[in-house]
């Protein structure tokens, strides 16, 4: 797959009267974001932090003996893709058919579909992905009979011999999909043991949503889901119910990911094991949740630093129409707000190439389809109409879908690339 692609005036934010420019072109027409070169807003990634995060994550996945297959539905991005698979990433993950095509079309060769699959539009996807791709292997999550007489159905009708690999999925009460006991999950066990339509490759769980950014807590909290789908991984073992040369255990959101190594690196089992990490969101990292996750996450490790934000959404003033008030040309359309309001991070004022970071009374108190509400002191400093203000982001995925490309910049914000997403 060729990952090189053509821009134009009909990308958001690509200058209108610019002439179409290949992504790998771009170094040659000296864009500088605060040279105004590009209109406003502008969602760019730091090519230093970028790689840094990346080579990061791999070495610690690699120190702590697993293996990693970062969830590709943060940035839907093919040059990301081929970045982490480059720098040593055993395969992956994606939550639907649509994302695994993608993945595969950059070059993936081990997908995990951290997700159930249902339908059959999807399983029709499925075997024709798989049909076209001999080295290709495909694991996707199983939690009920329900679902496993579907799979079962559509493998009839359709008169489908091979096996579909499945992850029998652990979940936890009150939280999203998964088994929620320990005979619920043997009871399916057995019975995907048993199909001829799935060949079960091991276990899976998702340990994010019980943590809330308290190191006791999450621990505590993550250590008892991990006990448990231990006794169901050992169980399952001991009972020879897994199928196939190597038993996959996988979990790692992009919060609390080494408080599942534990589980990704069981002994004594009678098949040999390989542990997946899940992680995601570490490419670009964030200003808020992540950051906030990863300084507990450090504390817990004994590390000085981690991962560096490196997605920012540049902004200009375009008004300030009451003391204290400052509206910036970006909204809804362009910047995440599912977890929280973006955070003001550096302010360059009109007519000069140098940021500085903002005053710490500097705060987003509200978006609409295409302004942020910039609050502030008016005894201090107060942006003025032209002047650019960088806002960081909590929360990554879904600041990558509202843009189909971002430029990569240097550290003086100097355009020198780009990659574009397939959301």
């Amino acid at each position: 797959m060729n990952t090189d692609f053509t821009l134009d005036h009909k990308y958001k934010s690509y200058p209108f009267s610019a002439s179409p420019c290949k992504a790998s072109e771009l170094a040659t027409k000296g864009w500088n974001v605060l040279a105004n070169d590009l209109p406003f807003p502008l969602a760019v990634i730091s090519r230093s932090a970028l790689a840094h995060n990346v080579a990061w994550m791999q070495d610690y996945a690699t120190r702590k003996g697993v293996a990693i297959a970062p969830h590709g539905k943060t940035t839907m991005s093919p040059q990301l893709f081929r970045q982490q698979l480059t720098a040593g990433a055993w395969g992956l993950s994606f939550a639907t058919m649509y994302q695994c095509a993608v993945g595969i079309e950059a070059g993936a060769r081990r997908i995990i579909i951290a997700n159930q699959v249902v339908s059959d539009a999807d399983f029709d996807a499925l075997a024709s992905l798989l049909a076209s791709h001999s080295d290709l292997r495909i694991w996707f999550l199983v939690d009920s009979l329900a679902q496993l007489t579907l799979i079962e159905d559509w493998a009839t009708r359709r008169a489908v011999l091979m096996p579909f690999d499945v992850l029998l999925e652990m979940g936890i009460p009150g939280q999203r999909t998964g088994c929620r006991t320990l005979e619920e999950a043997l009871n399916l066990a057995r019975a995907l043991t048993k199909s001829t339509a799935v060949r079960l490759g091991g276990v899976e769980c998702y340990e994010g949503g019980v943590a809330n950014c308290d190191s006791e807590h999450d621990a505590r909290e993550v250590t008892a889901l991990v006990r448990r789908v231990i006794e169901v991984v050992r169980t399952c073992d001991a009972q020879n119910m897994f199928d196939g040369d190597e038993l996959l255990v996988t979990a790692g959101g992009s919060a609390v990911f080494d408080l599942v190594l534990p589980l990704l690196r069981l002994e004594g089992l009678t098949h040999p094991m390989l542990g997946v990490l899940r992680s995601g969101c570490y490419i670009t990292h964030d200003h808020g949740n992540y950051a906030r996750f990863l300084r507990q996450l450090e504390k817990r490790e004994g590390l000085d630093a981690s991962l560096r934000a490196a997605l920012e959404v540049w902004t200009m003033v375009q008004s300030v129409p009451e003391p204290g008030l400052a509206l910036l040309t970006c909204g809804r359309r362009d910047i995440s707000y599912d977890l929280e309001m973006p955070l003001p991070q550096r302010h360059a004022p009109r007519g000069l190439r140098q940021a500085n970071a903002v005053p710490t009374d500097w705060k987003i108190s509200a978006l609409n389809d295409q302004h942020a509400y910039l609050r502030f002191d008016p005894t201090g400093l107060v942006p003025q109409v032209g002047d650019r203000v960088g806002l960081g982001i909590s929360h990554p995925c879904t600041t990558f879908d509202k843009w189909r490309w971002l430029p990569l910049v240097e550290d003086d914000l100097s355009v020198t690339g780009a990659v574009n997403t397939a959301f």
